[in-house]
C-alpha cells in the first residue's frame, strides 16, 4: 500500500453524490479540516489509521480461504453460511471498505464475487433482514461501480421486504415466513437498519410506496420502543390481526425491561438514517434520546456491555460489535445535529476498540474484532468475533479517515 493511501485523511464528510462514480479511490487531503477539532489530530488519527491498516491486512490474508459467508468464529476461525443467513451482506461490505481504504482492485473483485452469491436471496420473503443483506453489498456495489445489475437486484430485494408490511399495525414483521402465524406480530428494533433499502428503492424508481412503508414502520417503532429514559427493549409485539400493541419482550436482551446494547445501537444508527432520508426531525430527536441514554451508561473503557440493564453490568461481558455500530450512528448524529459531543464519544469508542478489541495478539485469528457477543441469553457466541463488528469498525474508522469515499459507498448526505 502506498504512503499516500495510508495518510491521515480529512475528517468532515464531503457532499453526497447523486449517481455512482466508478473508478479508483479518490485520494483525500492529508490535512485535517479545521472543523474537525483537536480531538481528531495526532494520536487518535494514528491509532485509527493503524487499526484500518490492520483490518485490511487481515482481510487480505484471510479472503482467499473464505468459503462462504462468515457468521461468527469458533476457536478464532470463521464458520460459514452458504446462503448468508442474516449476515451475508457484511463480508462483501467489508471487502468494499477494504477496497476504499487500500485502492486494491483485488478487494473490489472479491466483493463483487461474494455479493453475487447473495442473488438467490433477492426474492426471500421469510426475513426482514434484506437491508442487512443487500445494502452493504449490492447497493454499495452499484454506487461504486455503476453496474445496473446491482441496482436492479437491490430493488428486487426491496420488493420482497415490503411484502412483510402489516398495514393494520403499520409495521414490518421481523421473523418467520409470511404464512407463519407465531411471529406475525413481532417487531424488533433491528429492523430500523433494514429501512434504508426501501429509501434507496424509492429514490431509484420514483415509487413512493417503498419509502412510505419505511416511514410508517419507523414512526411505529418511534412510538413503541423508546422508554422515557431513552432505553429500548429488543422486541415489541402486536396483535397481527388488529394491529393493537401488546407490549415489549426480548430475545437477545436480559429481559423485557432491559436494554440490549446492540439493539440500542441499531436504533441510534437506524433512526438517524431515517432522518437523513426524510428530513423528519422527529427521527433525529429519537436517535438523540437513544444516543444520550447509551452514552450515559457506557462504561469508562468505552466498550459496551452486552446489555446495559443486565444485573451484572457494568462488570458484565462485552459486545464490541455494539460499540462499532454505535460509533457509526454517533458520527451520523453529529453530522445531523452539529453536536460535537456525539463525534467525541464515537472517536473514543473507535479508539477503545482499536486498542483493546482487535485480534492482533493471535496468529490464529481470522477476524479483525474480538470481544463480541452474539446471543447471551441463548449462550450462543459469547465474546467471539462477528462479521458485522469487522464491517462497522471499518465503516466507522473510514467515516473519519476517508469520509468522501465512504459517502460514495453508502451515501452520507444530509437533508437539504
Amino acid at each position: 500500500m502506498s504512503v499516500s493511501r495510508r495518510a491521515l485523511l480529512v475528517t468532515a464528510a464531503g457532499a453526497a453524490v447523486a449517481e455512482p462514480v466508478a473508478g479508483p479511490v479518490v485520494e483525500a487531503s492529508a490535512a485535517p479540516v479545521a472543523a474537525a477539532g483537536r480531538a481528531e489530530t495526532g494520536a487518535t488519527l494514528r491509532t485509527l489509521s493503524a487499526a484500518a491498516d490492520y483490518a485490511v491486512d487481515k482481510v487480505r490474508a484471510v479472503a482467499p480461504r473464505v468459503t462462504g459467508f462468515p457468521v461468527g468464529t469458533r476457536f478464532e476461525k470463521w464458520t460459514y453460511s452458504r446462503g448468508g443467513d442474516w449476515v451475508g451482506g457484511f463480508w462483501p461490505g467489508t471487502l468494499w471498505m477494504a477496497y476504499l481504504h487500500s485502492g486494491d482492485d483485488t478487494f473490489r473483485a472479491r466483493a463483487a464475487e461474494s455479493a453475487r452469491n447473495l442473488a438467490p436471496r433477492q426474492t426471500d420473503t421469510t426475513t426482514h433482514d434484506l437491508g442487512f443483506l443487500f445494502s452493504p453489498s449490492w447497493v454499495t456495489a452499484w454506487r461504486l461501480t455503476g453496474d445496473d445489475e446491482w441496482r436492479t437486484g437491490a430493488i428486487r430485494a426491496a420488493d420482497s421486504l415490503i411484502r412483510r408490511y402489516n398495514p393494520r399495525g403499520r409495521f414490518i414483521r421481523a421473523w418467520g415466513a409470511l404464512t407463519d402465524t407465531a411471529n406475525a406480530g413481532r417487531v424488533i428494533i433491528d429492523t430500523m437498519m433494514n429501512l434504508d433499502l426501501l429509501a434507496f428503492a424509492s429514490r431509484q424508481t420514483g415509487d413512493a410506496r417503498y419509502l412510505d412503508i419505511a416511514v410508517a414502520h419507523a414512526k411505529t417503532a418511534q412510538r413503541v420502543f423508546p422508554r422515557p429514559d431513552g432505553s429500548t427493549p429488543h422486541v415489541f409485539d402486536f396483535d397481527p390481526d388488529t394491529g393493537a400493541p401488546l407490549g415489549p419482550a426480548t430475545v437477545q436482551g436480559y429481559d423485557a425491561s432491559s436494554c440490549w446494547s446492540r439493539g440500542q445501537a441499531w436504533g441510534i444508527y437506524g433512526f438517524t438514517t431515517m432522518y437523513r432520508r426524510t428530513g423528519d426531525t422527529g427521527f433525529r430527536d429519537t436517535a438523540r434520546r437513544l444516543a444520550d441514554y447509551a452514552i450515559d451508561v457506557l462504561t469508562p473503557d468505552h466498550v459496551p456491555v452486552w446489555d446495559y440493564r443486565a444485573p451484572q453490568q457494568p462488570y458484565d461481558i462485552k459486545d464490541a460489535s455494539a460499540g462499532a455500530i454505535m460509533a457509526c450512528g454517533l458520527l451520523d448524529l453529529h453530522a445531523a445535529t452539529g453536536r460535537r459531543a456525539y463525534r467525541d464519544v464515537a472517536l473514543r469508542i473507535l479508539t477503545a476498540l482499536a486498542e483493546t478489541c482487535l485480534t492482533r495478539n493471535s496468529a490464529r485469528a481470522e477476524a479483525v474484532v474480538a470481544r463480541c457477543t452474539r446471543n447471551r441469553p441463548g449462550e450462543d457466541g459469547i465474546e467471539i468475533s462477528l462479521p458485522y463488528a469487522d464491517y462497522y469498525l471499518l465503516e466507522g474508522i473510514l467515516r473519519v479517515l476517508r469520509p468522501a469515499d465512504v459517502d460514495r459507498a453508502i451515501d452520507l448526505s444530509q437533508p437539504s
